[in-house]
């Protein structure tokens, strides 16, 4: 009769042995003055995706340009896994399958994330203050607010958004100051429309036309840019430094306040 030796555990097992942990080394600055965003996203991520990660913070400068000079690298973090260097936070990223946008790449991410937030805000607006749920008062709301929200990203680097917008818009580039009072003109109008939803004031009068001119010259603008003149340029829909495109998103927020100014007029002659 055999006796099992009780000093044998479950981690000396031959089945544990055969798991083997994944690992990750992890060199990040952590200064007192400053914490590196990019190494704590890389611990965040490896430990996501299930690694055991050895920790390394860099306390100093003189501890990091040490750890630059011995391994050859310009940045930090820097991750290993498994013995071999992945790189920076970027390659981290790359290496896990995840599709990073690179510098000078157009997304429409931002403004599908804008268009996005407005929609459920518009709705929130329509099921707090109306019985059901009337689609054509939700549009109103989402167009009128959608314009506000346009108009903050402007409105956060207008010169940012003056020099992409010099790029295409015809009026701005006869006239740079147009360019400088579009965000203004945009609030205006899309504050103006919001307030005006559903009450036929006669003050529709001084909002309306506005939508309509600003939307009107923006899309035969944007028309001539693209589908004339076949340029490849980013849009400043959503401020300075967008890498949105330049296109169909311009093309419909420039028809959205048109059609806005000919809905309201139209409502309130008719």
């Amino acid at each position: 009769m055999t006796i099992a030796n009780p000093e044998i555990t479950a981690q000396d097992s031959p089945l544990r042995a055969t798991v083997k942990e994944k690992t990750a080394v992890l060199h990040r600055m952590a200064m007192p003055g400053h914490l590196c965003p990019f190494g704590l996203k890389a611990l965040s991520l490896l430990r996501r995706k299930g690694y055991a990660v050895e920790d390394h913070t860099l306390t100093s400068r003189d501890e990091i340009d040490a750890f630059k000079r011995a391994h050859g690298v310009e940045t930090t973090p820097q991750i290993w896994i498994d013995g071999e260097r992945i790189g920076g936070y970027t390659d981290l990223k790359q290496y896990f399958g995840y599709r990073v946008i690179g510098k000078g790449e157009t997304t429409y991410r931002p403004v599908i994330a804008l268009f996005a937030a407005t929609a459920l805000l518009a709705l929130a607006i329509v099921l707090n203050f109306h019985d059901g749920f009337p689609v054509i008062v939700w549009l109103k709301w989402f167009f009128a607010v959608s314009m506000v929200a346009l108009a903050i990203q402007k409105l956060t680097d207008v010169g940012g958004f003056v020099n992409g917008f010099l790029g295409y818009d015809l009026l701005a580039r006869r006239y740079v100051p147009y360019g400088y009072a579009y965000p203004f003109l945009e609030l205006y109008a899309g504050v103006g429309m919001a307030a005006m939803i559903g009450t036929g004031s006669a003050l529709i009068w001084l909002v309306a036309p506005v939508g309509l001119f600003i939307g009107t010259v923006g899309a035969v603008s944007v028309i001539k840019a693209v589908y004339i003149d076949k340029r490849d340029l980013t849009c400043a829909c959503v401020g300075g430094g967008s890498n949105v495109p330049l296109g169909f998103i311009s093309l419909t927020e420039n028809l959205v306040m048109a059609g806005m100014g000919i809905w309201m007029l139209a409502g309130r002659i008719l």
